[in-house]
């Protein structure tokens, strides 16, 4: 799910204030401890042959974050597909892997013991 900062409703809008307020924006029950994670992503990486091994060949781990800038592609198990840009809000949950269109900026906030093992099988599979 992808949310453009003006597309989130201004609950607060005063001189010099405005609080955007997006509910309902995935859901974090029966997660532990969570990771603050800043990605750089070059254009042209995807992550897929990274995936490849772990459950439906995709990353299992749900994420919440930003991009700063640049543009990606999210493709979900369904083959359904969200292009993501720069000042977008997004919600990822379990089953997605990504692409990047244009150099990437990205704030995530992942829940770390699945997102750990993640990145672990990502690395090995680098270091082949």
């Amino acid at each position: 799910m992808r949310v453009a900062k003006n597309d989130i409703p201004a609950r607060i809008d005063a001189p010099g204030a405005v609080a955007r307020v997006k509910t309902d924006f995935g859901d974090a029950s029966g997660y532990g401890m969570f990771s603050g994670e800043y990605f750089s992503l070059g254009a042209g990486t995807d992550i897929s042959s990274l995936l490849r091994g772990l459950e439906g060949n995709l990353c299992q781990a749900p994420h919440w974050g930003y991009l700063l800038e640049g543009e990606l592609t999210v493709t979900y198990a369904d083959g359904s597909q969200e292009v993501i840009k720069g000042g977008d809000l997004f919600y990822w949950p379990p089953g997605h892997t990504v692409k990047v269109s244009s150099d990437a900026e990205v704030i995530l906030f992942s829940p770390q013991k699945e997102h750990v093992k993640v990145i672990d099988h990502m690395h090995a599979k680098m270091m082949g």
